[in-house]
């Protein structure tokens, strides 16, 4: 925790992650204005005092929109990376443990599932699925778990034949016990700098899903959405399409100074 701590960059991302999660959570309480709430006298108008960040096409405030948008991505980036630990992981530490053609096996479908460009793979998913929040995390979820099956299944072979685990094998504890309660626990470092890393990917997806049209349903508002509604107005309003554009790079920026300081505070080459 120092060593996190003394990380200036990282410090700084985690307070930007901290206040996006209590933006998220504290959403109705500090949006000025509800995201459906319209405005037909002031249609398209840049900043001002009643409006900070503006209003869009229909009226509607844009700093009001950004975040409630706040709410839709950090649940997006939550729960898509807890749908894939509980896939990837499971098949990962299988993989390593049990060796043999159940290694082969998942890897080889591992491997096949690293081959497909991961958007257009996401997106296949989603015109299956149809477009929506729950089917966000599903989507990504199912197609993102190959990253971190592969680190956990390294983790595995490196750490079965370890003294710990074969200690607990002598005295009798089988298979599934020692992997569940003596190798996955070990292996759970560089599971957490996945999961910080896949966070901001998983938001970046669904800004990319929205922004196509197959990603949040309007009226629910996603930064995603409102830059892909802004961009046919940039030249004209660009508050439309910078606002949301900020808070998308500045949640991605975030997440990787906070993953870049939590890798290096959990490695231990550097201790």
């Amino acid at each position: 925790m120092r060593r996190l701590l003394r990380n200036k960059l990282a410090v700084a991302g985690g307070l930007v992650v901290i206040a996006l999660c209590l933006v998220a959570i504290f959403a109705d309480v500090l949006a000025p204005y509800a995201y459906t709430k319209t405005n037909f006298g002031r249609l398209n108008e840049g900043p001002s005092l009643d409006y900070p960040f503006g209003t869009d096409q229909l009226g509607r405030d844009v700093l009001s929109r950004i975040i409630y948008g706040a709410r839709i991505s950090m649940l997006v980036g939550v729960g898509a990376q807890i749908i894939i630990v509980l896939i990837g992981v499971p098949i990962g530490a299988l993989s390593g443990y049990l060796g043999g053609r159940t290694d082969l096996a998942l890897t080889r479908i591992i491997d096949v599932m690293y081959a497909f460009p991961r958007l257009l793979f996401v997106i296949l998913v989603m015109s299956m699925l149809g477009a929506g929040l729950a089917n966000i995390f599903i989507a990504i979820g199912v197609t993102g778990w190959v990253g971190i099956a592969r680190q956990t299944r390294a983790q595995v072979l490196a750490l079965k034949e370890k003294e710990f685990a074969d200690a607990a094998r002598a005295l009798g504890a089988g298979g599934s016990r020692v992997l569940a309660r003596h190798i996955v626990p070990n292996a759970l470092t560089p599971i957490v700098v996945a999961v910080t890393f896949g966070i901001p990917e998983a938001i970046f997806t669904e800004a990319a899903l929205s922004f196509i049209g197959v990603g949040i349903n309007p009226p629910t508002p996603s930064w995603g959405q409102m830059v892909g509604e802004g961009q046919q107005y940039l030249r004209s309003y660009w508050h439309l399409c910078v606002f949301p554009s900020i808070a998308i790079a500045v949640t991605m920026l975030a997440f990787t100074f906070l993953g870049d300081g939590v890798r290096d505070a959990l490695d231990p080459k550097l201790q």
